[in-house]
């Protein structure tokens, strides 16, 4: 946001708080041109800011544009650029906001000014997804206010500020100063809904710091004020929704964030907020994937790109990776990684990228690109790193860094113990577990795998479950207790099969191969090539079955009882015969020729 999620919280943020705006606008003294020989607009533009309160996007925009026709009115102007932002008429908001904002200079109205600046920020960066030229509105909005920090134009200016912090930059620290800016000042002007979403965006900033017990209070807090009927301004109480789910999402809390999507969606669909609908979905998709219901996860994250791309393309990112992880996770990966590639730099994209590599066995790549998605976010940024960091520790082990791996399993209970949350301390638990498996710590690998699976299965995470029961199984049968490991694998496999996770459940069948000495294919009784017209040997087939598995070389010398020279051996002999020049094209070679199967 963080990275992950510039992203989810962010986008709300930009599409939800320019109805707030409005509604703030209608309330506030607005300076005007002396009229003219023609009928006033104030009737007109009364009617338009009704309409506007009704989600009438349509109406309010007729209403505005009667009102222009009898005269230049600030307001008219404000009003129609709202309007046609929820209409997607990309040209009209710039044209009338732009319009207005050197209107509200010409009156001396810095306030009013003040607001149509931070809104062109937000603009530039959801229509056209330039950042620079955001924070040059928000620079200039801030000097506007310099002398005006008890309003509550200054307070949604320090919002608004703060959640870019956060999600641009990854400082939860400085986010916590401006949401606490913001907090003084909606108190100063007597707001409690933005003095509620103030707490909310340094709730969401202290859970990110890793200060998760504290920021969960804070989001609880506010959320406690929703249902109390305390918060009333609708789209404040969406943005508080938001940034509750983007929490939920940074320490997989994923039964908190199911409650409130469903809260979310329904209030989308009854103000008739597409946008935020469509910023709803991906974060509702979120949930569905951890969750097991890809389906369901597919269908909304489909629905949203289609929607972004149609009118904002600079907001469908987001959608496109986590489409992307979900397609590498059905393996589906040339199509994964076409949308990662549409995601760009997005860092859910970079995290996605590191994944796809490790998938197709390019262990030094998913290290580069773990490593190069943890120098970007900061370390205080604690709760966006734990991705990364534990696909870190798998790429580290493949490439027999085990002193690496270590320390980024190291940073991850750190993580996972302030946490605090059942999810990150079984992903936690499952790096221990891989540690513990490289140094030959079969007994302590054993139980922090059992952990991590009790912990995925009681968090619902079906596939996070099935991946660590293949690690568990692996421990179980290099003990020797092969009928417990086959056991392991079996649940695996029901899992992938359920979910539809084509590659990982050939790896569950392989690894069932191997560890039972055959090559059959457990899943509808077909076998391999016969080794007589296969080009490899038993011992290479074996090899390469491992492989396919995703274990390192040396990894697979322990599950074969010889050395890794003698592994390194057997790999250069597959590629040679085979005919290609990487261990994932070898896999693919030997799929299509049938001496392993799919």
């Amino acid at each position: 946001m963080s990275r992950l999620s510039s992203t989810a919280g962010e986008r709300l943020h930009v599409t939800g708080s320019l109805l707030t705006d409005a509604l703030l606008s209608s309330r506030s003294t607005v300076a005007t041109r002396k009229p003219s020989a023609r009928s006033d607009p104030s009737q007109s533009i009364a009617a338009g800011q009704d309409a506007l309160s009704r989600s009438a996007w349509e109406e309010a925009t007729a209403a505005f544009e009667r009102a222009l026709g009898e005269r230049e009115d600030p307001r008219a102007f404000e009003g129609l650029g709202l309007a046609a932002w929820w209409l997607d008429r990309t040209s009209v908001v710039f044209e009338s906001r732009e319009r207005v904002y050197r209107l509200y200079r010409e009156e001396g109205n810095a306030r009013a000014a003040a607001r149509v600046a931070v809104w062109l920020a937000w603009d530039y960066q959801a229509f056209r997804g330039e950042p620079a030229v955001a924070r040059g509105w928000l620079g200039l909005a801030r000097q506007l206010l310099h002398d005006d920090t008890c309003s509550t134009e200054f307070a949604w200016l320090s919002i608004r500020e703060a959640v870019l912090v956060l999600f641009m930059d990854g400082n939860p620290d400085g986010a916590t100063l401006r949401a606490r800016q913001a907090v003084a000042a909606a108190r100063a002007a007597g707001s409690r809904d933005y003095e509620l979403l103030g707490i909310a965006v340094e709730g969401l900033a202290r859970v990110t710091s890793g200060e998760v017990a504290d920021g969960m209070r804070m989001l609880d807090d506010v959320s406690a004020a929703i249902i109390s009927g305390e918060m009333t301004e609708p789209l404040v109480i969406g943005l508080a929704g938001c940034y509750l789910l983007s929490a939920c999402d940074r320490v997989r809390d994923y039964d908190r964030a199911a409650q409130w999507c469903g809260r979310i969606k329904a209030f989308c669909v009854r103000w008739g907020l597409r946008q935020l609908f469509a910023v709803c979905r991906t974060q509702y998709a979120a949930v569905c994937l951890w969750n097991g219901e890809w389906n369901e996860a597919e269908r909304e994250l489909v629905a949203a790109v289609d929607e972004f791309n149609a009118s904002r393309p600079a907001m469908s990112v987001e959608g496109a990776a986590r489409l992307g992880e979900l397609r590498r996770r059905q393996g589906r990966l040339d199509d994964a990684q076409e949308l990662f590639d549409r995601a760009k730099t997005h860092p859910l994209a970079v995290v996605g990228r590191a994944a796809l590599a490790l998938d197709r066995g390019e262990a030094a790549s998913a290290a580069d690109l773990a490593e190069r998605y943890l120098r970007a976010v900061p370390v205080q940024n604690r709760t966006e790193r734990v991705a990364a960091l534990e696909l870190l520790t798998r790429a580290k082990l493949s490439l027999g860094l085990v002193a690496d791996a270590r320390a980024a399993v190291e940073e991850l209970e750190s993580i996972a113990s302030d946490a605090a949350t059942l999810p990150l301390i079984s992903i936690a638990r499952l790096g221990r577990g891989l540690i513990e498996s490289a140094d030959g710590q079969l007994e302590n690998a054993r139980r922090a795998y059992e952990d991590a699976v009790d912990g995925f299965e009681r968090s619902a995470a079906m596939y996070e479950a099935a991946r660590a029961r293949l690690e568990l199984a692996t421990v179980l049968s290099a003990s020797g207790r092969v009928d417990v490991a086959t056991r392991e694998v079996l649940h695996a496999l029901d899992g992938f099969t359920r979910l539809s996770a084509t590659l990982d459940r050939s790896r569950a069948e392989h690894q069932l191969a191997a560890m039972n000495g055959s090559t059959a294919n457990t899943s509808n009784g077909s076998t391999s090539m016969p080794s007589t017209q296969s080009p490899l040997s038993r011992r290479e087939r074996e090899v390469l079955g491992l492989i396919a598995v995703g274990l390192s070389n040396q990894r697979i010398a322990e599950q074969l009882f010889i050395s890794e020279h003698t592994v390194h051996r057997h790999i250069a002999n597959v590629l040679a015969k085979l005919d290609v020049s990487s261990r994932s094209a070898a896999v693919a070679r030997a799929i299509k020729m049938g001496v392993l199967e799919s």
